[in-house]
C-alpha cells in the first residue's frame, strides 16, 4: 500500500489535469501539437520491455549516495550556495548536507511546490498560489500577492532583476521584478509574439533562465523545450515525441528541467521515469538514470495517458553534481559524471 500523501496527492493531481484537460479541449490520446493540433502519441510503441532498461553504454553518471527526506510529500528540490540541499515536502522546506543530514527548517503556511535559490543564499518558495521569499537565516522577508487565485506554480527562476513563476493551472509564466510587482506573462499563444502556446495536460510546467539571456520552459504537451526572451517572444524549440531514449514520451514529458555549468540541459520525465542531458543545442547526450533505477516511480503510473502524479525532479550542486528527487518515494540521488 502507497503512504497516505501519496494517495492525496495523486487525487490532487488528477483532479486538476482532468480539469485542465476539458479547458484544453483534450480527449483520450489526443493533444495539440505544433503542426495540425491533432498528433497523438502512440502508446502502444511502448509494449515492448526494450523502453524500460536502458543501454548501459548511454548511461555517463554514477550513484555517489543517496538518501531519503525525512518529511512525506517531497516535491522539489534546490542547491543553496553553500551546498546544502533544499526540499520542499510537507508544509516544510527542509535543509540537508549532500549526505542526507537534516539541518535548518522553514515552516510554511502551506504546501510548497517550487523552490529557487540565489547567488546570495536567499530563498523563494512557490506555495499554491504566491511566492514568499525567505533569506539565508529563513526568516521570511516578503510574501507577495497572488497574480490569480486560480494559479497553481510548480516552477521558479530568479534571475538579477526578474522573478519567473510557471503557472501550470493558468498555462503562463508569471514575469515579476524583485518587489514582487507583476510585470508581465509569457507563454500565452501569440501570433505577434510567435509564441504557440502552452499544452499542459498534467500539472508540470518548469522555468530556467539561461546565461543567453532567454527563458527556457518545458510545453510538455508539445514534447520541446521553448526559448522565449523575458518579454516573451518566442525564439525557438528543440525536442520530439518519441519512446527512443533521446526523445519524450507518454502524453506530456520532459516534467522538469535544469542547466549544467556548462550550459547543457538536464531533463525529467514522468510515465518513463529518467533523467537525461542534452546539448546547449537539444541534441541528446547521455542518460543520468534510466527506468530500471526508479521502479517504485514507473508503478504509480496505471499508464501513461494517467500519470498525473508520478516524477521526478533535479537540480544541480558543485561540480555538476546533479541531485534527482523521486517525488514517489522521496528518495535524493546523488549523481556524477563518469570519467
Amino acid at each position: 500500500m502507497k503512504p497516505e500523501f501519496n494517495l492525496l496527492d495523486r487525487r490532487e493531481f488528477v483532479a486538476f489535469a482532468s480539469k485542465l484537460a476539458a479547458v484544453a479541449g483534450l480527449a483520450g490520446l489526443a493533444r495539440e501539437s505544433r503542426g495540425d493540433d491533432k498528433n497523438s502519441f502512440n502508446y502502444q510503441a511502448l509494449d515492448s520491455a526494450k523502453h524500460w532498461k536502458t543501454d548501459p553504454k548511454l548511461i555517463g553518471y554514477a550513484e555517489v549516495t543517496r538518501w531519503r527526506s525525512q518529511r512525506i510529500g517531497a516535491r522539489r528540490l534546490a542547491v543553496s550556495p553553500d551546498g546544502r540541499i533544499q526540499v520542499c515536502a510537507d508544509n516544510y522546506i527542509s535543509s540537508y548536507s549532500e549526505q542526507g543530514d537534516l539541518g535548518p527548517e522553514i515552516a510554511l503556511p502551506g504546501l510548497g511546490s517550487c523552490i529557487a535559490t540565489t547567488e546570495g543564499g536567499d530563498l523563494y518558495v512557490g506555495l499554491r498560489d504566491h511566492i514568499e521569499v525567505f533569506d539565508k537565516k529563513g526568516t521570511r522577508r516578503a510574501t507577495w500577492k497572488p497574480a490569480d487565485r486560480k494559479s497553481w506554480l510548480t516552477g521558479l527562476a530568479v534571475g538579477r532583476d526578474d522573478v519567473f513563476a510557471a503557472d501550470s493551472a493558468l498555462r503562463v509564466i508569471w514575469r515579476y521584478d524583485k518587489s514582487g510587482k507583476l510585470r508581465g506573462r509569457i507563454g500565452e499563444k501569440n501570433e505577434e509574439r510567435n509564441a504557440p502556446g502552452l499544452v499542459l495536460p498534467s500539472p508540470y510546467l518548469d522555468v530556467l533562465i539561461h546565461p543567453d539571456g532567454l527563458l527556457r520552459v518545458n510545453n510538455i504537451g508539445r514534447h520541446q523545450v521553448e526559448a522565449y526572451t523575458m518579454e516573451g517572444d518566442f525564439e525557438g524549440a528543440w525536442g520530439s515525441a518519441s519512446a527512443a531514449t533521446e526523445g519524450f514520451c507518454g502524453c506530456c514529458n520532459p516534467i522538469g528541467l535544469a542547466l549544467l555549468p556548462d550550459c547543457h540541459f538536464v531533463t525529467c520525465e514522468k510515465g518513463l521515469p529518467r533523467v537525461k542531458v542534452y546539448s546547449a543545442e537539444g541534441r541528446f547526450e547521455r542518460v543520468v538514470a534510466g527506468c530500471e533505477s526508479f521502479p517504485e516511480n514507473a508503478r504509480s503510473c496505471s499508464g501513461l495517458n494517467d500519470c498525473a502524479h508520478g516524477g521526478l525532479h533535479a537540480a544541480i550542486g558543485a561540480g555538476g553534481r546533479i541531485f534527482i528527487l523521486d517525488i514517489v518515494t522521496g528518495e535524493v540521488r546523488v549523481m556524477e559524471r563518469r570519467v
